[in-house]
């Protein structure tokens, strides 16, 4: 999943507005949407959510939306519309598939230039994700993303290899 912001709004990788953005998208999991990964960027953010069905997928994407915008308005104490448009979708069905998704996610500040000291990005869920070729000790702090519970999300994309951290981003298949 895609949203992309709409011009002029200030970059959603600052710290307060990425912490608060963080916290929102662990308050949107719910039993039939979940979020499993993240990455925050300037001007968008990428999701890699599982949902029971279309009806799940829409309504958590659109509750997400909802309160993402009234997050950002909140924090910086504007009104008005944040996103550009509803959401781009892409629906995984192949183990690789998944797998070229979760590294784009997690590495996706490496495609817009960001320089990721340790690998990590923590402007996405990469500080929580346990799918590292390199075992990083997991961040302390409550994990905002949702364990998958399909097998596809949890078990079938590591047959196709665990996450390297010198991986680069590239279109997801």
């Amino acid at each position: 999943m895609t949203l992309r912001l709409r011009g002029g709004l200030p970059p959603l990788r600052e710290p307060v507005l990425g912490a608060a953005i963080r916290a929102v998208l662990a308050a949107s999991s719910r039993e039939p949407f979940r979020v499993l990964q993240f990455s925050i960027q300037d001007n968008h953010l990428h999701l890699v959510v599982e949902a029971h069905d279309a009806r799940a997928l829409s309504r958590g994407m659109q509750g997400l939306a909802v309160r993402v915008a009234r997050c950002v308005n909140r924090t910086l104490g504007v009104r008005g519309r944040v996103f550009r448009e509803r959401y781009h979708a892409r629906e995984l069905t192949t183990p690789r598939s998944v797998r070229n998704a979760i590294v784009y996610v997690l590495m996706n500040a490496k495609k817009h230039g960001a320089r990721l000291a340790t690998g990590v990005d923590t402007f996405s869920s990469a500080p929580w994700f346990d799918g590292f070729a390199r075992r990083q000790v997991p961040s302390e702090d409550a994990s905002p993303i949702r364990a998958p519970r399909t097998w596809l999300a949890g078990i079938g994309w590591r047959r196709r290899g665990l996450v390297r951290l010198d991986e680069k981003p590239r279109a997801p298949c």
